[in-house]
């Protein structure tokens, strides 16, 4: 089919079978069509990935929600500007 877009070869691997043999598992209807399951694949990988992307940013938000203000008053106002009068310029 022609097109303007990059396209990608896939060598079908060790690993690559065992994958597509699982997808056809996952999607009988298309478990004739490797091409449609290594879609099938890559969408399902892309959901995965950013659904933990976002979950790890949810957690990073919550840690800093819980722990912000816990070091407040530890150090003296102007603990900065003391460290600074010791370094060499």
């Amino acid at each position: 089919m022609p097109t303007a877009r990059p396209r990608h070869t896939i060598t079908e691997t060790d690993e690559v079978t065992r994958a597509l043999a699982d997808a056809a598992r996952r999607w009988p209807r298309d478990r004739r069509r490797p091409a449609k399951l290594l879609l099938d694949l890559v969408r399902e990988g892309h959901r995965s990935i950013t659904a933990k992307g976002e979950h790890t940013i949810a957690q990073r938000r919550a840690a800093i929600e819980r722990t912000g203000g816990t070091l407040t008053d530890v150090y003296p106002a102007d603990y900065l500007a003391q460290m600074r009068e010791e370094w060499p310029e």
